[in-house]
């Protein structure tokens, strides 16, 4: 069975997003930050990346058990996982030889996160895909969405621009070949098959970059499925078509291509402690379903708290939502 005719069957899977942000709940200095999602907590109170580096130094998930959030997954149904290896706070999960910033040179915890998971998905048989930021990276000066024909995203900029506001000189390409390349090669080639590559947010990065990116996938990983957020369209390849944050599509597919909607269980994607307006049983059980009959795979996401846990009101929604 190819990989699209596996992720057509799927049907359901486990989006996790994880990172520096999880150690601030969505609180910094004594504020919250409103309604805006857990991750971009950096750019919504403008941390500066000397501040939001030390953070790393108190990153040491010891509830974080890589079997346990892989059997969560499978007792809830689902198929396949995808896990953040590096978001917009350019740290990543794993270790990585292009960038110091990464769970195993900058953190007491010192553990390849992305590996144990790899690992696990494979001893216990669920499909393993890696989300990676490809444009946006607020520890990068070069990074992409500095640029003024993006505007912002609900009031915040999409770079970073309260560390580098200065834009002369700014060089998506150096840090592209830098990290960017260097690190999609690492997540390639460090934890065995990968069903899929979920880029993400593609503001700066040129349509060329997008297809050296594609075919650096499809060198190292032929099967290695990569959605439609790796470029700005047209122009693109992808293999299959990524619906908006919590975009639950009415129309039916054809099946002449394939379809995921990435959703959250509460309003945030990285964790928010006060953020408690889970979705019920019934609703995720419900979506699934309607997504199910539309041709469309449901891939909705856990937030793991600072210690690594999932929290518990998402492991109880998602077991009782499997039963119906």
């Amino acid at each position: 069975m190819t990989n699209k005719e596996w992720f057509r069957q799927a049907q359901y899977g486990m989006m996790i997003h994880f990172g520096l942000y999880s150690l601030l709940g969505g609180e910094y200095r004594g504020q919250r930050m409103g309604n805006m999602i857990g991750e971009w907590i950096q750019p919504y109170f403008k941390i500066p990346n000397a501040e939001y580096e030390k953070l790393a130094q108190a990153f040491n998930p010891i509830g974080f058990n890589a079997d346990e959030w892989v059997n969560t997954a499978i007792d809830a149904g689902m198929k396949y996982m995808v896990v953040t290896s590096k978001h917009h706070e350019g740290f990543a999960l794993y270790h990585s030889k292009a960038d110091s910033f990464n769970v195993v040179d900058a953190t007491p915890f010192k553990r390849d996160i992305i590996e144990e998971l790899a690992n696990s998905c494979a001893k216990h048989g669920l499909k393993f895909g890696l989300y990676y930021s490809q444009a946006l990276d607020w520890h990068e000066r070069n990074a992409g969405g500095w640029q003024k024909e993006f505007g912002d995203n609900l009031g915040l900029p999409w770079g970073n621009t309260w560390d580098f506001a200065d834009d002369k000189g700014k060089d998506f390409s150096e840090v592209f070949e830098r990290k960017i390349k260097p690190q999609v090669k690492e997540i390639l080639t460090q934890y065995g098959e990968i069903c899929l590559i979920w880029f993400d947010t593609p503001m700066g990065i040129s349509v060329e970059q997008s297809l050296e990116l594609y075919n650096m996938v499809k060198k190292y990983q032929p099967e290695c499925l990569v959605n439609s957020r790796i470029g700005a369209l047209p122009g693109v390849k992808f293999d299959y078509r990524s619906w908006g944050d919590n975009e639950i599509p009415e129309e039916y597919q054809d099946g002449s291509m394939l379809f995921e909607s990435p959703a959250t269980l509460n309003d945030t994607w990285g964790y928010k402690a006060y953020d408690q307006n889970w979705k019920s049983p019934e609703k995720v059980a419900q979506l699934r379903n309607h997504l199910k009959e539309r041709g469309v795979n449901y891939l909705l996401n856990v937030g793991p708290d600072w210690l690594g846990r999932f929290p518990a009101p998402a492991v109880e929604i998602l077991k009782k939502a499997a039963k119906l």
